[in-house]
């Protein structure tokens, strides 16, 4: 995983964004164990109250799940992994968009430029 850090949001999201990739990519397979906080943490140049506050966002977000003495594993829910697909390439294609719209490229014009 690629930890670069931008002062544009906390970092604990940024941990989020990354481990998300990582996750719809299949970098993280489907039910795979996560290392420790301490060990991702160390990865990541973050404290590990930071990785531990990223990773209990994404249990909530049902994406990795803890299991009491075993640890953390991503979800298995190929549904909500392809849910997670969807939004990070509609943020994608909006940011990318905002660019073009910013060249002076209309939509119509993004799609005629695309096919070529």
């Amino acid at each position: 995983m690629d930890y670069s850090f931008t002062n544009d949001k906390p970092i604990y999201v940024q941990l989020m964004d990354v481990i998300k990739s990582a996750i719809v990519s299949g970098e993280l397979p489907l039910g795979s164990k996560l290392e420790s906080v301490r060990d991702l943490a160390i990865k990541a140049k973050v404290n590990p109250n930071t990785m531990q506050k990223a990773l209990s966002e994404l249990e909530r977000l049902g994406l990795v799940k803890a299991e009491r003495t075993s640890g953390r594993f991503i979800t298995e829910d190929e549904s909500l992994i392809q849910e997670m697909k969807n939004e990070l390439a509609k943020k994608e294609i909006t940011s990318f968009m905002n660019k073009m719209n910013a060249l002076g490229f209309d939509k119509s014009q993004v799609i005629k430029l695309l096919g070529e």
